[in-house]
């Protein structure tokens, strides 16, 4: 009868966990999390400044229309009783004329002495108030003593309306902080590129590091130099 050899039992099969990722590990890839939302974003804004920015910088060659206005020029009899004051004269051409946005640079200039041949005159106190937005504006002044308020107004076309969307010009504040986050995505790619770069590529981090301290003391001693 044969004999069988005894055999141990094998042990029973573990499964290790896998190591716990390292801190460079956890900062790569929260990085580039940050990184893809914010491009994203930027991208949003950025196709519209950027596509706007080509056509300024390019106008000429491309011989796109330059900024027009169409302007016109009204009288406008004061109510009954008349605004006492410059800011009451905007609001109230603001209503009448069912202007959307709000009055800006609304100044009154006090009366002055000036001079006409040989006679001294005294110019009466004048009000003025500008209505900007980025499809055109309008322009209102009055001499203190008439009986109406001249307005001139300027209509943009495309070309001059973008160039204002592009500038800011006539845009409230919540415009220019939309452009501001803008800004700071473009800011934030960068730092947040460069610091990808150098975590996934720590060997040549120092090698570019001493090329751009060499090309900066070189270009201080060229400075100094001259």
């Amino acid at each position: 009868m044969p004999v069988i050899p005894f055999r141990p039992p094998k042990a029973p099969f573990t499964v290790q966990p896998p190591p716990a990722p390292s801190r460079r590990a956890i900062a790569v890839k929260w990085l580039r999390k940050m990184h893809g939302w914010i491009g994203l974003w930027g991208a949003v804004l950025g196709l519209l400044f950027g596509s706007t920015g080509i056509l300024l910088n390019h106008r000429a060659i491309l011989r796109i229309p330059a900024a027009r206005a169409q302007e016109s020029t009204v009288q406008i009899p004061l109510p009954s009783p008349a605004p006492t004051t410059p800011q009451a004269m905007a609001l109230w051409l603001k209503r009448s004329l069912r202007l959307e946005p709000e009055p800006g640079r609304v100044r009154a200039e006090p009366p002055r002495p000036v001079a006409w041949a040989d006679k001294s005159l005294v110019q009466p106190e004048r009000w003025s108030a500008s209505f900007t937005s980025p499809s055109g504006n309008v322009q209102a002044e009055y001499w203190v003593g008439n009986g109406f308020v001249t307005v001139k107004r300027a209509d943009n076309n495309l070309f001059a309306t973008m160039t204002n969307l592009h500038k800011g010009v006539g845009m409230s504040t919540g415009w220019v902080l939309l452009v501001d986050t803008l800004a700071g995505s473009i800011i934030l790619l960068s730092v947040s590129g460069v610091v990808l770069w150098a975590l996934t590529n720590r060997r040549h981090t120092v090698g570019i590091a001493i090329g751009a301290l060499s090309l900066l003391a070189v270009g201080g001693f060229v400075l100094a130099a001259i």
